[in-house]
């Protein structure tokens, strides 16, 4: 395991690539996200409601552009303290225990403080409740089989808790068996297609696990080649049929974590080109994909960090 948490890592490395970056732009993003903060300090998503969700994406975009105040990060811990984490599943557990890192960073105040000292060994005993036989975590208590993504964002989780992952074999197992001739790895067993988000996240926790196997890189890179849009970015799979904020930025970590250049398999200019003239609002903001009509604090990060990766490759 990793000493520092990989979350916390990649924003460092995220920030470091719009360190340079003009501060008029930064600032129109930066109000963008915050106009999404309401009145219970928490940031809504498309819905129109607070949810831990996006607020962990706003706390983050924020992070990125130098924007996350001591205010904005005291508003929002009322918010946070109304949840209770033993209670949350655990796409919520890992957007408030990152989001209670970042607010504690900022402000100094440890909302873990006002849990029991048991909470960890709990909050352990929670996320094994969704560990399937075939050794990986499942979305959900019906859940009858391990989810790739499921067991990233728990993996996560673990690291945010100081913690190791239980049985690492079997997750390690579990991720092989996920990957498929295409080169790249689905998000549930049945599948035969891989996905880019489910691949980029097997990458990270291989990592993790100090499992990973020099012989996968060229098993990646032809999937990567394969889901390459002529539009200057990543597709989520073959069968969509263009190119997603989530997908480029999951995609092209997944290029860096392979220490191989972006230009190997696509042109930097064209994915620069795609996110500033198709997905980044002159307002402020990103949106998802060419036909998605509106921005949100998600896609933004992404935007963000994609422009981000770009500007570390190229300096």
């Amino acid at each position: 395991m990793t000493a520092e948490p990989y979350l916390i890592q990649l924003a460092t490395r995220l920030s470091f690539g719009l360190r340079e970056w003009d501060e008029e732009r930064c600032i129109r993003h930066a109000r963008f996200i915050q106009a999404q903060q309401q009145e219970d300090g928490g940031f809504k998503g498309r819905d129109g409601d607070s949810d831990l969700y996006y607020t962990s994406f706003a706390l983050r975009g924020l992070t990125l552009v130098s924007q996350l105040t001591p205010e904005i990060a005291e508003r929002t811990i009322p918010f946070l303290q109304e949840h209770q984490p033993l209670r949350l599943n655990v796409v919520d557990l890992i957007s408030w225990l990152n989001s209670a890192l970042m607010l504690q960073v900022t402000t100094g105040v440890d909302l873990t403080s006002a849990f029991s000292a048991d909470l960890v060994p709990q909050l352990m005993d929670r996320l094994e409740s969704f560990r399937r036989e075939d050794g990986g975590y499942a979305k959900s208590d019906q859940g009858a089989a391990g989810s790739t993504y499921q067991s990233f964002l728990t993996a996560l989780c673990y690291q945010f808790l100081g913690q190791s992952v239980p049985r690492p074999n079997a997750l390690i197992q579990f991720l092989y068996d996920r990957q498929r001739e295409d080169g790249g790895f689905v998000e549930i067993a049945p599948m035969k297609r891989s996905g880019t988000n489910p691949t980029a996240a097997a990458v990270v926790m291989l990592n993790i696990l100090d499992a990973w196997d020099q012989e996968l890189e060229e098993d990646l890179l032809h999937f990567l080649k394969e889901v390459r849009s002529d539009e200057g970015g990543f597709q989520a799979n073959t069968r969509i049929p263009f190119a997603d904020g989530l997908s480029t930025f999951t995609g092209l970590l997944t290029l860096q974590d392979l220490n191989i250049p972006a230009n190997r398999l696509l042109k930097a200019d064209r994915i620069r080109n795609l996110f500033e003239t198709q997905l980044e609002f002159p307002t402020g903001g990103f949106r998802g994909a060419h036909w998605d009509d509106q921005a949100d604090v998600e896609y933004t990060f992404y935007g963000l960090g994609t422009l981000a990766l770009l500007n570390a490759e190229e300096s």
